[in-house]
């Protein structure tokens, strides 16, 4: 069985971001793979303070000086097959605080032994306004995992205007990506 890591960011915990993170959790768990969740906006995440000269203890060792709940989040990650980055759209881009988040774990991440490489993805971004930020959203999401070498095996839009047929595809998604994740996936780059 693969442990799959769902990430994800709103503080609406009963808005589309939310239904959307449901839905993929219980593709996920009905394909029979390990699932946990971790939503940002309950953890305190502190942004990044470019330590000494702009590279601290993060390029050199990989760890982060600042001691909040980053650490243990980046060693679930570590432990997990699979993960699902989820974030609502704010101008654009991902919640603050998955920023904040995201911009340490790419800076710990990218430089030394870079332990999430290789780990298939699933990212997905929903939006509530008018849906136009979300395929910057999720460029944003495959900058910052192609730095880390991890691979994208979806990425999902979901808007308020194709929610109805989106989130059921979700919960298909969901199952799919566990079952490659036990399988394999035919994908070449």
């Amino acid at each position: 069985m693969k442990k799959v890591t769902v990430i994800w960011s709103s503080p609406n915990t009963d808005g589309m971001t939310a239904a959307a993170k449901n839905e993929i959790l219980h593709g996920l768990a009905d394909a029979g793979a390990e699932v946990g969740e971790i939503h940002l906006n309950r953890k305190n995440i502190e942004h990044c303070r470019a330590c000494g000269d702009g590279w601290g203890s993060c390029r050199a060792q990989g760890t982060c000086v600042i001691r909040d709940d980053f650490a243990e989040i980046y060693q679930t990650l570590q432990e997990s097959d699979g993960i699902v980055w989820i974030s609502a759209v704010y101008f654009s881009e991902m919640t603050e605080c998955f920023k904040a988040f995201f911009d340490r774990l790419r800076r710990c991440d990218a430089f030394t032994g870079q332990k999430l490489a290789e780990k298939r993805c699933v990212t997905v971004a929903c939006a509530g306004g008018t849906g136009r930020g979300t395929l910057e959203c999720l460029q944003q999401f495959e900058r910052g995992l192609t730095h880390m070498g991890m691979r994208i095996y979806d990425r999902i839009s979901v808007e308020r205007y194709n929610r109805e047929y989106i989130l059921p595809a979700l919960y298909e998604a969901g199952k799919t990506y566990a079952e490659r994740l036990e399988t394999g996936f035919d994908m070449w780059y």
